[in-house]
Order: structure tokens, then sequence, then C-alpha cells
């Protein structure tokens, strides 16, 4: 396993996805992993390639994506898939529940969708004489909320405290999630009429923002065929590739990738400028700054490396800082150009360190 010293600049210049060569680095690396080497029958790489392979399989042709989505949720965040009908946004959010293991719940939010349908909520038992805690879908390892703008704001916000602390309390009594604890939201932009937009609190709590986009004509050519042959792949007949264990195994291990103080004030720079920059209403906070970390992290060590580079925080920095900012166009409507455009300029002008500038 290579140092971060002397040869992490050397390694810098490698294309983002060349680490996936060296599986093996990560095999006995560090205190206690070489213990539990015996429990992987193949590299930790290698069985993130099979995961996003697996998930390739039912989303043709979204390889970025997916590489995305795992990012976020090795790094421990939530993802929000955001885009038109039709382009496989729940099926995405299926298909890594299912490559992941663990229990799978899907939450389809509706206007007349309570908290307590979320979360669970006392009932009353007549054998026992008391009110007993009967589990809400929350309750699961993934969890996939579908077209989340739909509920109100009152349910919206019995995520809240999920989303950040991985529990939930109902009737005074706090209740830890199951771990992993993953969410997965889905909502269409451009049908506003029975929505209620996600508070910014909320937003925040986004550790990505997601668009699947139309597929190429040739992978929608390829579908088509794949269905007429009845060969299509679903997310049910998908098969685990981890263990909720071990996935929690390789998110610990991603936390201790090592990122220079270069790369970290480079990061800060980028943040601060957010918040100052005259086109913005909001910039980013610092909940942003950690996740944009955390996502280099885990881009580095699904790549096989146990450093950061600077072509791992740029790959992810649009995905993770997006959707904090907040721009006013005309009529004082959000105008979400103006705040990519504007993140855009800020990467663009401000440098990377001296010794980062190869990995560009």
């Amino acid at each position: 396993m290579q140092s971060q010293s002397g040869q992490e600049r050397d390694m810098w210049e490698e294309p983002l996805g060349a680490g996936q060569a060296h599986g093996q680095r990560w095999q006995g690396a560090g205190p206690g992993w070489s213990a539990q080497q015996e429990d992987w029958p193949e590299p930790r790489q290698a069985l993130l390639a099979r995961m996003a392979a697996r998930s390739e399989s039912v989303l043709l042709g979204k390889g970025e994506v997916i590489g995305f989505a795992m990012t976020a949720m090795l790094a421990g965040g939530h993802v929000l898939l955001e885009d038109v009908p039709g382009v496989g946004k729940t099926l995405l959010a299926r298909a890594l529940a299912r490559v992941l293991g663990g229990k799978f719940q899907r939450i389809q939010f509706t206007a007349d969708l309570l908290p307590a349908d979320v979360t669970g909520s006392a009932v009353w038992s007549s054998k026992m004489e008391e009110f007993l805690y009967r589990e809400g879908p929350i309750m699961a390892n993934v969890v996939l909320a579908d077209e989340i703008n739909r509920a109100s704001p009152r349910t919206q916000s019995a995520l809240l405290e999920a989303m950040e602390e991985r529990a939930v309390t109902v009737d005074g009594v706090t209740r830890p999630l199951p771990a992993p604890w993953l969410l997965l939201a889905t909502q269409n932009p451009l049908d506003s009429e029975g929505t209620f937009p996600l508070p910014e609190a909320q937003m925040d709590r986004f550790m990505m923002r997601l668009s699947i986009g139309y597929p190429e004509a040739r992978e929608e050519i390829r579908m088509l065929e794949m269905m007429s042959a009845g060969e299509q792949q679903t997310p049910e007949g998908l098969r685990p590739v981890v263990s909720p264990r071990q996935w929690e195994t390789m998110a610990g291990e991603s936390r201790t990738v090592h990122c220079s103080p270069e790369l970290l004030a480079y990061m800060v720079r980028i943040v601060q400028a957010t918040r100052s920059a005259p086109e913005l209403e909001q910039g980013a906070s610092p909940r942003a700054s950690r996740d944009w970390l955390r996502a280099s992290q885990a881009a580095a060590y699904i790549a096989g490396r146990d450093y950061v580079r600077p072509a791992d925080v740029k790959a992810v920095a649009m995905p993770v800082l997006a959707h904090r900012l907040s721009a006013r166009g005309a009529y004082g409507q959000p105008d979400r150009g103006s705040a990519l455009r504007v993140l855009e300029r800020l990467q663009t002008e401000t440098p990377l360190p001296g010794s980062a500038k190869a990995g560009k």
C-alpha cells in the first residue's frame, strides 16, 4: 500500500479510476484490518466494482450516476435523485438497495402521509396493558422516500432527526436506527402542482443531489432489445454483494483516507467564496465542507487509494455543493442555473495548491 507523502504527488496524474487496478492496497492495511482479512474473499474494491456493475445491469449506461451514488452512500451520506419522470430514479434506488444487502423499505410519499406512518407509533396492547412501539418503515438499512416533495412539510420534517442523528424520537423515547442507515429520495423538479418544496435545512442534509438524465440512443435500443427478448434485469433479480457489516467496515476505512492540508485549504476557500459571492443569497454550510471531504475520501477509497488527490475533490464538488447554494432570478424565483454557473466560476478562479496542480 502506497504512502501519501512523496509518492502521493507522483500518482496524482493518474486517471480518476486508475486506482481500481490496485484494489489489493487495502488488504491488511492499517491497525486491525489484517485481522478481518479472512472475512473478505476478495479485495474491497473488487466488491465495490461488482456492486456498480450489477446496478448498471438494471440502469443501462448510467455508470457515472451509479458511481456518485455509491460514493455518497459509502461516505455515510444521503442521496436526492431529482429528475423528470420515467428515467429510472426509483429503479436505481431499488438496485442499490439490493446489492447493498440488509433490510430495504420503500415509502411512497403522498399529501396524506403522516409522520407516524414514517417513524412508527405507540399502539395500545390489550394483552400487555400498555403502549408498545410499532416500528415504522424508517427502521431499515436502506430507505427509499419516493416523491418526497409530495408529502406535507410536517411529514418531511419527520426525517430531519433521522438524517442527521440516525435516530427517531416517538413519544419522548429516542430509538437508534439500524446501521448502516441510508436514505435515497426522489422528486420531480418539473411538477410543482400538489408538491411542497423541501426546506433548506433538509436539502442541506442530502450529501448529493444527482440527475440521471435520458439514456443514450444505443442504450435505449439495448434496453428495448432486452425487453423484447425477455432478458431485462430487474432489481429483485440482483443478489447482494456485501453484508451491512462489511459495508460499515468499508465506510469506516474510507473515513481514514488521508487528505493533505493543501487540499483541505482549497475546499475551505471554495466554500467561503460561495458565502460572499454577490450572485448568491446563501452559500455552502460547514456541513457542506464536511460532506465534501467525506465524499472525496470515499471516491479515493473506491479507486483503491489511501489518500485524496485533486481529481477526487473536483469530481464530487458539483454533486455535493450545487444544491446547497441559493440564487434568485427574475421575480424572486430560485435560479438553479445561476448557482451552478457561480460554482463553476469559483472553481475556475480558485487555484489549486502549487503541489497539487498536476492533478487537474
